[in-house]
């Protein structure tokens, strides 16, 4: 198997060629990349595509050399539909972007298909597509030529659930809402039973799309027919491993979608196989925001356990208000911590923080706009991680064993935060009308308190069972060969 690029040389025959196309948007570029290194390293030729837009982001905060590519894995692009904004280093409006994605990506999406099995530069054709699922135009163009098509889901099973199972919230009557007023009067608290693949959940715990009162909310019909076309790809990948959403992953399968593969924790998956095959692609980082090289000598001067991470992921946003709520929280709670704090997180405003708060604070906190996340989860001095769920945060919190304290802001935020507080029993949520005290009281509770050493080694045991599944001979490994074997080099 490791030899596979060697013997595709010794024989003559082609290398595999796999184009991975992501949803641009940070949180998908990052499990897509590596699902591609992954490839690379088994012998495929890459070509990897990105949006014009992120392309030319990567080229500010990283450089030419960042998107270079390396031996037997390019980079492509191809444009999002959006017109040119104003401000072109924050993350797009998302409705925006899976409606111009959906509706222009695939005839130039066809066209580099058409120009790589050009075959001037002596590369070989295109043998199979990995697609973000909500890139899901592109199956047309795999299915036209005829080649594998393995789609990438990179939220949580338990997300994916909750997307598909929104025709059961409409057949229900559930949604869309009567009026506004339901958003607030407790109606959202709901139990909905028997959801297939769920437990406990409410109707707040579903993606959060689906609290409209529209019945023709886009977003709604977005995700149900990307979510239900999954079922025409003949795999689907999932960061995620069996121990965690084992029984979600069955509840996908019996959907009618074809056999899902958990390569989770990637990070982790990757991580090992860098480590077993080297390859040039393993140094190749696609990260949107220039991270800050001091987060982690900061934290090497600080006791174990001591330090709150604070990090609402690449998307979410919130007012000025409160953001300063959860600033005089971490104030209050006299505790130290490391706060990333991206130059769009407050809507419609550059994120500004009192002075006074600064100044109570001087000497225990360290601001900064982007760190290398995996890194801080993993570093012995971080105790807490206060998060939005996303699932990239979700997973790297688990491999770090660090429990969290949740403020889910939108789509499948609200199902992770559900699961870590209800089911895994590795966090506290917070209201999301937040409110410095509360804030304060969980920090306290969650660093010092019983519940928190209770959550502290429930997070440890889902490290150990995160690490189990990407050691060689795990569960991801020997999915990784099955995916590869059974479906990407199955001769169709």
């Amino acid at each position: 198997m490791g030899s596979m690029g060697a013997s595709a040389a010794e024989t003559g025959e082609k290398a595999p060629h796999a184009v991975c196309v992501p949803y641009p948007a940070q949180g998908h570029i990052t499990p897509m990349l590596n699902v591609a290194k992954l490839l690379h390293a088994r012998g495929f030729e890459v070509t990897f595509v990105n949006s014009e837009y992120n392309h030319a982001r990567l080229l500010r905060s990283r450089g030419a050399a960042a998107v270079a590519g390396v031996d037997g894995f390019r980079f492509a692009t191809i444009p999002d539909g959006l017109p040119p904004s104003d401000d072109d280093d924050v993350t797009q409006d998302i409705p925006s972007l899976c409606k111009s994605t959906t509706e222009t990506c695939l005839p130039p999406f066809r066209r580099l298909l058409a120009d790589l099995n050009d075959d001037t530069a002596g590369r070989p054709p295109v043998t199979c597509v990995i697609s973000d699922v909500v890139m899901g135009f592109s199956m047309a163009a795999a299915k036209e030529l005829g080649i594998a098509y393995v789609q990438l889901w990179t939220a949580s099973a338990i997300s994916y659930l909750g997307y598909r199972h929104y025709r059961l919230l409409i057949n229900r009557g559930l949604t869309p809402l009567k009026d506004a007023e339901q958003l607030t009067n407790g109606y959202l608290d709901t139990p909905v039973e028997d959801v297939p693949g769920l437990r406990n959940m409410r109707l707040r715990d579903f993606p959060t799309f689906m609290r409209t009162t529209d019945p023709d909310e886009y977003l709604v019909h977005y995700v149900l027919r990307e979510t239900e076309r999954t079922a025409g790809a003949a795999a689907v990948i999932l960061n995620s491993f069996g121990d965690l959403e084992g029984e979600a992953v069955e509840a996908m399968e019996a959907l009618g979608l074809p056999k899902v593969y958990t390569l989770g924790p990637l990070p982790l998956l990757a991580h090992e196989d860098q480590l077993l095959r080297p390859t040039p692609s393993s140094g190749i980082s696609l990260s949107l925001w220039k991270e800050q090289e001091e987060c982690l000598p900061w934290l090497d001067s600080k006791e174990p356990g001591s330090v709150v991470y604070v990090n609402f992921g690449s998307i979410t946003v919130m007012t000025a208000a409160q953001m300063v709520e959860f600033a005089w929280g971490l104030a209050h709670s006299g505790k130290q911590f490391l706060w990333i704090v991206r130059r769009d997180l407050v809507k419609g405003d550059a994120a500004v923080l009192p002075e006074e708060f600064l100044a109570e604070t001087a000497g225990r906190g360290l601001m900064a706009s982007w760190c290398p996340q995996q890194q801080v989860l993993d570093h012995p001095a971080v105790g807490a991680f206060l998060t939005h769920s996303g699932w990239n945060s979700t997973l790297e919190s688990m491999c770090g064993g660090v429990p969290v304290i949740s403020w889910p802001f939108f789509a499948d935020q609200q199902t992770n935060c559900r699961y870590q507080c209800n089911e895994w029993g590795v966090g506290m949520e917070i209201d999301s009308n937040v409110q410095r005290d509360a804030v304060a009281g969980l920090i306290t509770e969650i660093v010092d308190g019983e519940k928190g050493e209770e959550m502290r080694k429930r997070a440890g045991e889902w490290k150990e069972k995160a690490v189990r599944a990407a050691l060689p001979g795990g569960s991801a490994h020997r999915n990784l060969e099955g995916l590869v074997r059974d479906v990407l080099l199955a001769k169709n």
